[in-house]
C-alpha cells in the first residue's frame, strides 16, 4: 500500500513520541514530521507535503482549530484530523468548520486510530462514534438555521464589508494592519463559508445582509 505520511501537532512532547512510537508500528505510517506549535504546523504542511496532519486543539500561539483553517487553505490537498481529549460538541462543529476530515478522541483504542487514519486519507470523514451521532445530528441542524452571516468570523464580517465597499486588497491589509498574503486567505474563506464564487456576488451578499447599502 502506499505509505501514508502524516505530521505530528500536539505542545505535549510525551504525546508525541508515544503517536510517533504507535504510528511506527504500522508498516504503511510515516511520520516525516512534527511540531508543537500552530503556525509551524501551517508551514511544514506546506513544506512536508503530508497526506495527514494529526492536531490537536489547545496549544500556544495559534491554535490547532485556526491552524486547520489555513492548511486546509493553503493547502486543500493535505487532510487534517483532530486528535482531542474534549467530547464537547462544540469543539466537533468548529472543527468541521475549519475544514477538518476527521475528530477523534485521545482515549480511543489503537485499532480506531489506524482506521480513522485511513478513512480520512480515503476522503472519508471520520468522528469516534461516542460523539459522532449527537454531533453530525445537531450540525445539520445548526446548518439548517442559522443565519449565512453567522457562518463568518467578526474578523471575515469586517473584512466582507470592506470588500463590498470597494476597498482594494492593499488597502484592507493596511487598514487592519495585515498582510496581503492574510487578506486574501479571509477572503478565499468567505468565499467558501457562503458559497460564493465572486466579488460581485458578495457585494450583493453584503447588500442583503444589510453591511453596506445598495448605492455604494
Amino acid at each position: 500500500m502506499p505509505t501514508i505520511r502524516i505530521l505530528l501537532v500536539d505542545d505535549h512532547k510525551l504525546v508525541r513520541a508515544g503517536m510517533r512510537s504507535l504510528l511506527a508500528s504500522f508498516p504503511d505510517f510515516e511520520v516525516v514530521g512534527e511540531t508543537d506549535d500552530g503556525a509551524a504546523a501551517v508551514e511544514l504542511a506546506g513544506s512536508l507535503k503530508p497526506n495527514l496532519v494529526l492536531m490537536d486543539i489547545a496549544m500556544h500561539g495559534l491554535n490547532g482549530l485556526d491552524a486547520t483553517a489555513r492548511i486546509r487553505q493553503n493547502h486543500p490537498e493535505v487532510r487534517v484530523m483532530i486528535l482531542s481529549m474534549h467530547s464537547n460538541e462544540e469543539y466537533v462543529f468548529q472543527a468541521l468548520r475549519a475544514g477538518a476530515s476527521g475528530y477523534l478522541l485521545k482515549d480511543s483504542a489503537t485499532s480506531e486510530l489506524e482506521f480513522a487514519i485511513r478513512s480520512v486519507t480515503r476522503g472519508e470523514t471520520y468522528l469516534s462514534p461516542p460523539i459522532s451521532r449527537a454531533v453530525v445530528d445537531g450540525y445539520v441542524q445548526r446548518m439548517m438555521t442559522e443565519q449565512p452571516l453567522d457562518l463568518l468570523t467578526p474578523r471575515q464580517r469586517e473584512i466582507l464589508q470592506l470588500v463590498a465597499e470597494g476597498r482594494s486588497t492593499k488597502e484592507i491589509a493596511h487598514r487592519l494592519s495585515l498582510s496581503v498574503k492574510t487578506i486574501e486567505a479571509h477572503r478565499s474563506q468567505i468565499m467558501e463559508r457562503l458559497g460564493i464564487r465572486d466579488i460581485p456576488g458578495l457585494v450583493r451578499f453584503a447588500v442583503r445582509a444589510g453591511l453596506i447599502t445598495a448605492d455604494r
